[in-house]
């Protein structure tokens, strides 16, 4: 059995790695996902009739978007924090 030398867990194999990899790479797909069909519905208006952004859906895009990697960076801290409430009370 190998340890890492600093915490004594063993190391992951690379099936492992390419699962963890894989489950990364499909939580920012969605998170992207959710991220476009969510400003877009708040921001452009589905009868649009010019090919460009103009200045008012731009303005509004870039505002949702940065409340949207807000909330998710408050959101995975909250998550975070719960999971090391729930380790430290578990240990």
């Amino acid at each position: 059995m190998s340890f890492l030398f600093g915490g004594g867990r063993p190391q992951p194999t690379s099936a492992e790695k390419i699962a963890a990899a894989e489950a990364e790479i499909e939580m920012v797909s969605d998170m992207f996902n959710r991220l476009v069909s969510t400003c877009t519905k708040k921001c452009i208006p589905s009868d649009y009739r010019e090919a460009d952004l103009n200045k008012g859906e731009s303005v509004c895009l870039d505002r949702c978007v940065s409340k949207f990697f807000e909330v998710n960076v408050k959101v995975s801290e909250k998550m975070q924090q719960e999971s090391a409430n729930r380790a430290g009370g578990a240990g």
